[in-house]
């Protein structure tokens, strides 16, 4: 079967090497959805693509023409360049290990090789504000990542109701109601009214008003991976995780 070629947008997923040059690049494509990819040459100091390899690190935002035919699992890169140069998210330790969140959380719920032009535009958008954010906004972007994530694998919780009092965040049956379940799974207090407002925020500027201390912010990452397992087919515990709380403040 040939292959076409096509100009598409990439965000860097994960990254392997592959023989004594080369890698295995794991990459989300804005028209072609998960994709991987062998990248030739680029682990060598000569040849076209000598001394690349730094542009495949997770979260690298990238400009690539690929060759591409439907049902293969690997295909290959033609060209590639920096889509975009970060600032400060390979530089500094708290914004990298939030990208790094990212990227895995949003690998280990990608099953399919299909085109989500917004959900691209949204990672896309996050790791781009991420890079120039404020600390608080960086203190709570992976949280709203992750709340705000839900929405387009058809798993985000429902508020049940506007009435005032406390809320209970059921992490089972993927609710927020007033009434607490009959299980022992739920969040309930500050750290569900949090998720209120992290899953009602639509500009990260916003996240500035959303006051949580470093124990929280923990808590609350874990119980949300927590809810990943429950409502992700085969997710799988994220690595990154345990680096991202110890780094946030």
């Amino acid at each position: 079967m040939s292959s076409k070629l096509f100009k598409t947008k990439g965000i860097v997923l994960r990254t392997v090497k592959y023989g004594e040059t080369s890698l295995i690049v794991t990459v989300y494509t804005e028209l072609f959805g998960l994709q991987s990819y062998l990248v030739n040459g680029v682990r060598t100091a000569t040849g076209r693509n000598r001394g690349k390899a730094n542009l495949f690190h997770p979260a690298a935002l990238l400009d690539l023409v690929v060759y591409h035919h439907d049902g293969g699992s690997l295909n290959r890169i033609r060209e590639f360049q920096w889509g975009h140069l970060y600032e400060h998210i390979f530089q500094q330790v708290t914004k990298n290990a939030v990208a790094l969140f990212i990227v895995e959380l949003l690998a280990h719920c990608l099953k399919q090789p299909e085109e989500n032009q917004p959900l691209f535009q949204f990672t896309e958008d996050c790791l781009l504000q991420l890079d120039q954010a404020s600390p608080a906004v960086t203190a709570n972007l992976s949280l709203f990542f992750a709340l705000q994530l839900t929405h387009f694998f058809g798993v985000s919780p429902r508020i049940a109701n506007a009435e005032e009092g406390p809320l209970y965040f059921d992490l089972v049956d993927s609710v927020i109601t007033h009434n607490p379940p009959l299980h022992q799974n739920y969040l309930e207090g500050k750290m569900a009214s949090n998720c209120v407002e992290l899953l009602r925020t639509r500009q990260l500027e916003e996240l500035e008003e959303i006051k949580m201390n470093q124990k929280m912010r923990r808590q609350l990452l874990q119980q949300l991976e927590t809810y990943f397992v429950y409502h992700i087919q085969d997710f799988r515990p994220l690595k990154s995780l345990p680096v991202l709380s110890a780094m946030l403040q």
